[in-house]
């Protein structure tokens, strides 16, 4: 039996780590508003920035952004599971689940530590849950892979969009709004010391994450996953040249559901009880669309997406620094900017910060093989400390 090691260079596919380079761009930028105030998580679910007029600029980013970067992260990282199994299974590792296992329990362990301590935003705990249910579905057949991605995707979005919809005849469900709690964030990010952060931390970790919060988070993000190991198994990202019909045809009907899930609803005034619509069907559609995009122009733009690759090849990395310097930022104990910039100021922030994480991973990638966190992780996962530096 082969001794199992992480994918090299020459086997990487440049245009997957360009589209997960440009999802850590979109991901920072609708993170942004939470980074700068309390209203996305407490507020009325559709005003970023506070109970008034939420502006152009929020438009934009719900139409553009939100929903749109984690769906294509998720995507990418069901692809990343299926590839990996895939390697280990080639080489007849003895128990490849077992690797799996022990991958996804490390990044449990990454994302505890970057929700408590330094933001509670954190998707990597529940990415490694939501992957654990995955490896049931690795070896399923593509039938059934295709039947669990459309009822998990569509079937609680209809539900919960008919629910709401009947709740928005008989109560207004525009303004609703948890002021107790957005009072308590403003003052423990916006002046609490560390503790009362870590407090803080904990407390909107668990807000966001309860058992109802939960399930709906794994319809949303499992069958993103099993889109992403259909891809896979199918290798349409492989061989783009013998795939590229069906993959035009893919292109075009992401399109057309991001068009009408995402923009369409503001054709009728954006009505909350279509939020579901918007984030999860149009999401998916909109994520896949860009990875598309990506993927069928990389050779008549590649100097660009080669610059988004570096940030792709330490996506993990790239998206811990940006809740650091987020945090730093923002919070009390940084430069206090929490809740004061406005929502062009905010945007800008991240718009200045990207290009530099660019510029970082260029530099870094000259002499390393990894991110820093990349490495530590496989170092973990393989249980003995790999090589980084690359041979000059």
């Amino acid at each position: 039996m082969s001794n199992p090691l992480p994918l090299t260079d020459s086997k990487r596919l440049p245009w997957i780590d360009s589209a997960r380079g440009f999802a850590i761009l979109g991901i920072f930028l609708v993170n942004l508003a939470s980074f700068h105030g309390p209203y996305f998580l407490y507020g009325n679910g559709q005003n970023y920035w506070g109970l008034g007029d939420p502006g152009i600029i929020q438009m934009l980013l719900d139409i553009f952004f939100q929903a749109s970067f984690y769906s294509l992260f998720s995507f990418l990282f069901g692809f990343g599971m299926y590839m990996i199994y895939d390697n280990l299974s080639a080489k007849q590792v003895e128990s490849p689940r077992k690797w799996m296992v022990r991958r996804l329990i490390i990044l449990l362990i990454i994302g505890a530590i970057h929700a408590f301590v330094i933001w509670y935003g954190d998707i990597l705990i529940t990415y490694a849950l939501v992957g654990l249910l995955l490896l049931l579905f690795l070896t399923r057949k593509n039938i059934t892979l295709w039947v669990w991605f459309a009822c998990l995707l569509v079937i609680p979005v209809l539900m919960l969009t008919g629910l709401l919809f009947l709740t928005s005849l008989v109560a207004d469900t525009s303004s609703l709004a948890n002021t107790a709690a957005i009072n308590q964030a403003l003052q423990h990010y916006g002046e609490g010391s560390i503790t009362a952060i870590w407090q803080q931390n904990a407390t909107d970790w668990f807000y966001s994450n309860n058992v109802l919060n939960f399930f709906m988070i794994t319809c949303n993000l499992l069958p993103i996953f099993l889109l992403g190991v259909l891809f896979g198994r199918n290798r349409w990202l492989h061989d783009i040249t013998d795939h590229r019909k069906i993959l035009q045809r893919w292109w075009v009907g992401s399109l057309f559901v991001f068009a009408v899930c995402k923009a369409g609803p503001y054709l009728i005034g954006n009505p909350f009880w279509l939020q579901m619509v918007q984030d999860t069907l149009g999401g998916t559609g909109s994520a896949i669309f860009y990875l598309l995009t990506i993927t069928l122009w990389y050779n008549k733009a590649v100097k660009l997406f080669r610059w988004l690759g570096y940030v792709g090849k330490m996506a993990l990395s790239n998206y811990l620094l940006q809740s650091v310097l987020g945090v730093l930022l923002f919070y009390s104990y940084g430069l206090g900017l929490y809740d004061t910039l406005t929502p062009f100021q905010t945007i800008l922030v991240g718009l200045i910060i990207y290009p530099i994480q660019v510029l970082m991973s260029y530099w870094w990638l000259r002499y390393y093989q990894r991110g820093p966190i990349e490495w530590l992780w496989r170092s973990l996962i393989y249980q003995k400390r790999l090589s980084n530096k690359r041979a000059l």
